[in-house]
């Protein structure tokens, strides 16, 4: 029965990241096509993203209405909190991808995996095997070297960046946080949070976009081909944020990502096939070698995971006698603790 629970739980989380995966680099592609010169020229990523989040709140409404999924309470101030986080992320990575260049900007989302890294144990107390840290730094090295071109830094650009990066790895912290905090699950969490990033970001965004691009939103004409695009846009981003939420749900924030750099990969391959983007040697072995340190990442969180299980014992496949035995042992040496607790006393 355990053996049977933990393979339907694997491939729980491969479907979760499979279709986290799908949707992230299908939503790349559409948006790539959506806002590029060359395409529909939809320049507005700030009130874009608002759309997404209208969306993924009306599939959250439809689904509380027909009770498809529980609605559990979360107080309104972490929702807040956390969409104040989420909002932050999303602007400062748009100005910083404004004010740095193309190098600069991929360095610092390089820079959330340590971040996340070091949150995590300021915030959780989580500590990392030896085996984790040289994956994470093999997965850094090589998303580096096929990514990273130019690198100019401007003092601007620099706190956009900073900002960036804190708000991202705290919102992804929190997601986790929030799920066991609460016993609520991914979806339920994300239909509350939708609408409050959806609001805010339809109001906020086309100043922001103003300020990016120098473009009303009112100015533009919006053709039905576009329309469709914004559409398949939003369709995407529902299955990108819920795909999120379970992953980080079921992995960790650092694990999210670690992984969530293969995206890049495939988003680099893509480009290369269908946009006719450059794909140089270096490129290659940047991408190689960045596989190499997921399948180590991978394999290294899993030894742990077993490590630790050997450690504790696994009371779904023990017989009751084995239970009331482990009971009657813990209650002897809790009695036994306080025994002596009380000799030290006197």
């Amino acid at each position: 029965m355990g053996t049977e629970k933990k393979q339907s739980s694997a491939v729980s989380d491969v479907g979760a990241w499979a279709m986290n995966v799908v949707s992230s680099v299908g939503i790349i592609m559409v948006n790539k096509q959506l806002m590029s010169p060359s395409g529909y020229a939809f320049v507005f990523a700030t009130t874009l993203t608002g759309f997404h989040f209208s969306m993924t709140a009306l599939v959250g409404l439809v689904s509380n209405a027909t009770s498809y999924s529980t609605r559990k309470k979360v107080p309104l101030w972490e929702l807040l909190w956390f969409s104040i986080f989420a909002n932050t992320s999303i602007t400062g990575m748009n100005l910083s991808l404004m004010l740095n260049s193309v190098g600069f900007y991929q360095i610092s989302k390089l820079s959330m995996i340590p971040v996340v890294c070091v949150m995590e144990w300021i915030l959780h107390g989580k500590h990392y095997s030896s085996k984790v840290k040289i994956a994470v730094i093999v997965v850094v090295v090589g998303v580096g070297v096929c990514t990273v071109t130019d690198v100019k830094v401007n003092a601007q650009g620099f706190v956009c960046a900073c900002v960036a990066v804190l708000s991202t790895s705290l919102q992804q912290i929190s997601i986790g946080s929030l799920q066991e905090k609460y016993s609520i699950g991914s979806f339920e969490l994300l239909s509350q949070t939708a609408p409050i990033q959806a609001l805010s970001l339809l109001l906020l965004g086309p100043f922001v976009d103003y300020y990016l691009t120098g473009k009303l939103l009112a100015s533009y004409k919006l053709s039905s081909a576009a329309f469709f695009f914004i559409l398949l846009s939003c369709s995407l981003a529902v299955f990108c944020n819920i795909s999120q939420y379970l992953c980080i749900g079921r992995f960790s924030a650092t694990s999210f990502q670690v992984l969530g750099h293969m995206k890049t990969v495939c988003v680099l391959i893509l480009g290369w096939l269908l946009f006719d983007s450059e794909l140089t040697l270096k490129n290659i072995l940047g991408m190689a070698l960045a596989v190499l340190g997921m399948v180590i990442y991978s394999w290294a969180v899993e030894a742990d995971k077993q490590s630790d299980s050997k450690a504790i014992p696994n009371l779904e496949d023990a017989s009751e006698e084995d239970v009331e035995l482990l009971k009657q042992q813990m209650d002897g040496s809790s009695s036994l603790k306080d025994v002596e607790l009380g000799k030290s006393q006197a």
